[in-house]
């Protein structure tokens, strides 16, 4: 295996390098000596078995060839100047071209009151045969798959989100990255690739970004560059737009699955183990205070859903996020979502306002959407106070890296609080953290499930129940690895054993 987690080329021979040779003038070389000199004499040539069984001389055989790790380095080298422009052409642009033509001289004929009234399909159905006369007073003949195709691009353009509907409808595609109007990039299976789509100009770019924003009450402009929103469905926006960014307006969409996806679905894909799902679900039904650690796209958010489904259908749960992007199962479930301070810097609603308030409204568990500052102190409060399962994610590279990060944000509040004092609490409180990670290949797997002990000296200690043991990749660059059982008793055992749940428990982590 090669530093780069790929094997060498087919010989399996060390890489040469070539031997330097002295510059020869005119005069006649002279023969070589044998390397190494008198004092260290040249290794004997190793012997190899050819075809037949016999002995074949290596001495004969060429060099091996470039190792193809370094191949690859110099082509992506080669490749990285390359510009990526979304832009269509074909079909799709000379939809879009006379889509310019048609959409002012359609809009003098619609009423927008009217319009709004209608829902996508009732709008194609009135905008038929308008489009039609509109065609033939630009003397434009258009069969009836380019016919059809304007008709959605012109009411995705008047009701939706314009060239990123098609995106939106695909489920394949889980993430959408804007990067001004001339380049749009999509993730689809976890790996990145351009997107065939395009925007009329920075101005109609910007006009999507509002109506995203203005759907759920966020305004985007200059004097509030950044905005945090989401959509009908749950997905995830964050939209950015110039000064602050140099290349248009940026809007990044991070899509959501619309069928909910189980633990059962991710042991099924291979993303854990079926040990480990049998012991994610005791952890969620057992009310184990539980922290999702993981770096961004790793699917904390998908794991944070999937361990809701196993809360009991009679407890009280809030969800406290700055974009309301978590989809809970439970009938009595109420999501909280804070707000933006306004042009003149008032107003503002933080997490940590809204897990005080929480406190107040009687719940039986508070979820975080995610842990970035001075409410990890409040969330850890919450935890020791009866509020036994609730949840968090947090972004760290590691299990041992989310316990000092934790410790970290609550230092760098206005709380004066000694930091064994706060190891203390966090030992307390954390039962289980489970660390997910996006692997190279594209595929998002459970690579640590660690149980928090409790403290010696001043050092938090934990031990793990699960772990991913990376082995090899295959052929065609995915990811070959173990689900391993480390075989050590639970410390959570006992609160498993509240619920009746210790023997499914026991025997699921030996």
């Amino acid at each position: 295996m090669s530093a780069f987690g790929r094997r060498n080329g087919p010989t399996g021979a060390r890489p040469a390098f070539g031997v330097a040779r002295p510059m020869h003038g005119g005069a006649p070389a002279k023969p070589a000596e044998p390397q190494g000199g008198e004092q260290f004499p040249p290794l004997p040539v190793p012997e190899s078995f050819d075809d037949a069984g016999g002995v074949a001389d290596l001495s004969s055989q060429s060099a091996p060839a470039q190792p193809d790790a370094l191949a690859r380095l110099a082509e992506r080298q080669a490749a990285s100047g390359e510009a990526g422009s979304s832009r269509s052409e074909g079909f799709e642009a000379s939809v879009h071209r006379i889509k310019e033509q048609v959409l002012p001289r359609l809009l003098e004929r619609v009423d927008p009151e009217a319009a709004a009234t209608l829902n996508k399909d009732e709008l194609a159905e009135e905008f038929r045969p308008i489009i039609g006369e509109v065609l033939a007073e630009l003397k434009l003949t258009l069969n009836r798959r380019e016919q059809f195709a304007l008709e959605k691009v012109l009411v995705d353009e008047l009701l939706g989100l314009g060239p990123l509907e098609e995106l939106l409808a695909d489920p394949d595609i889980s993430d959408i990255m804007v990067n001004g109007p001339d380049q749009t990039f999509i993730e689809r299976k976890g790996k990145l690739e351009i997107a065939q789509i395009q925007f009329r100009d920075e101005e109609h770019l910007f006009q999507i970004a509002q109506r995203i924003c203005n759907s759920v009450g966020r305004r985007v402009d200059q004097t509030t560059p950044l905005a945090d929103a989401r959509l009908k469905d749950g997905s995830r926006v964050n939209v950015i737009v110039p000064p602050l960014s140099l290349r248009g307006t940026a809007i990044s969409i991070r899509k959501f699955s619309a069928k909910p996806i189980t633990l059962d679905m991710m042991a099924k894909f291979g993303s854990m183990s079926e040990k480990m799902a049998t012991a994610l679900k005791i952890a969620g039904a057992c009310r184990f205070n539980i922290v999702i650690s993981g770096g961004t796209g790793s699917g904390k958010t998908t794991m944070l859903n999937a361990l809701s489904k196993m809360i009991d259908p009679g407890e009280r749960v809030l969800t406290i996020e700055d974009a309301a992007e978590l989809r809970l199962q439970q009938p009595h479930w109420l999501p909280l979502e804070t707000r933006p301070a306004n042009l003149e810097g008032q107003g503002e609603i933080t997490i940590r306002d809204l897990v005080k308030n929480a406190l107040r409204m009687r719940p039986d568990r508070i979820i975080l959407g995610e842990i970035r500052g001075a409410e990890c102190f409040d969330l850890l409060s919450a935890m020791n106070t009866g509020h036994d399962g609730s949840m968090a994610t947090l972004h760290s590279n590691s299990p041992r890296e989310c316990l000092a990060r934790m410790e970290n944000m609550v230092m760098m509040s206005d709380i004066k609080v000694p930091k064994e004092a706060i190891s203390r609490q966090i030992a307390d409180s954390v039962d289980l953290i489970v660390q997910v990670k996006r692997l190279r290949d594209g595929s998002r797997r459970v690579t640590n499930v660690t149980e928090v002990i409790g403290m010696e000296g001043p050092v938090i200690v934990t031990q793990e129940l699960f772990k991913f043991e990376y082995h090899d990749e295959s052929a065609d660059g995915k990811i070959v690895g173990e689900y391993q059982s480390m075989g050590l008793r639970p410390y959570t055992l006992e609160k498993a054993r509240q619920f009746g749940f210790d023997q499914a428990y026991l025997e699921a982590t030996l």
